[in-house]
């Protein structure tokens, strides 16, 4: 299954000396991280609040403590290691392949599977802070925490993850853009494109190759000369790094 396919995208990684690799939630379910807007994702869960409030920058300020019962318990999965996806992404870095991994997620899965250049549009769980002293702290510190993970200092620790009504980072931005920009092939996987401003981020594509690896229609169209309608990690997995 899906050979024809496997084969098409091979030539397209063959023919390309710049690839960049843009992700979302979809990369990581194949490690056991729940996404949020799949049938069976934390959208359509049911909680005393919703999902999209929870995350909020004003929730975290409001209702920290509720916050971070929902936040421990479902974003923050620990023990996910890096699955097919991550691996041979890392791998086409370390070839020379691949110059950028642009990525939704929070988990870190890349940099564990040994990606170096990693765009996170929306921060990682990995990065904590004291809002008081800047202090920080490691994500196994806050998961441990009871209530409110709080530092010696005595002030509240906010996690490094970019929440709704909150912006972007400049420089992630920047670098992001520029390396879409200069991309020669870009490679979209495990994501809807519904979640702006991240999914605006391919029009910056100007090259040759683009392909399109996700097991849903995506939330925009855009002119792939290459979809596959796949579990990510199964595709890029078959792939031979020459």
């Amino acid at each position: 299954m899906y050979e024809k396919e496997t084969e098409q995208l091979q030539k397209i990684v063959d023919d390309s000396r710049r690839i960049v690799f843009f992700g979302g939630a979809g990369v990581s379910t194949e490690s056991g991280i729940p996404d949020f807007r799949s049938a069976d994702g934390i959208y359509h869960q049911h909680y005393r609040y919703s999902p999209e409030e929870v995350v909020s920058h004003t929730f975290f300020l409001n209702h920290t403590e509720a916050f971070y019962e929902f936040y421990k318990e479902k974003m923050m999965i620990l023990d996910a290691k890096p699955n097919a996806a991550h691996r041979k992404l890392a791998e086409l870095e370390q070839a020379g392949k691949l110059t950028a991994v642009v990525t939704q997620n929070i988990d870190g899965l890349h940099q564990a599977a040994g990606s170096k250049c990693v765009y996170e549009l929306h921060g990682s769980i990995h990065r904590n802070y004291c809002m008081d002293c800047g202090k920080f702290y490691s994500a196994e510190y806050v998961k441990g925490s009871a209530g409110i993970p709080r530092c010696e200092c005595g002030g509240i620790i906010k996690p490094d993850v970019v929440l709704y009504e909150e912006g972007l980072d400049s420089g992630t931005i920047s670098g992001a853009v520029r390396a879409i920009s200069e991309a020669d092939t870009l490679i979209i996987g495990g994501t809807s494109l519904v979640v702006y401003p991240a999914a605006g981020f391919i029009d910056y594509f100007r090259g040759k190759h683009l392909v399109v690896i996700n097991k849903s229609e995506t939330g925009r169209t855009v002119r792939a000369e290459l979809t596959i309608a796949a579990p990510i990690g199964e595709i890029l997995g078959r792939l031979e790094v020459r």
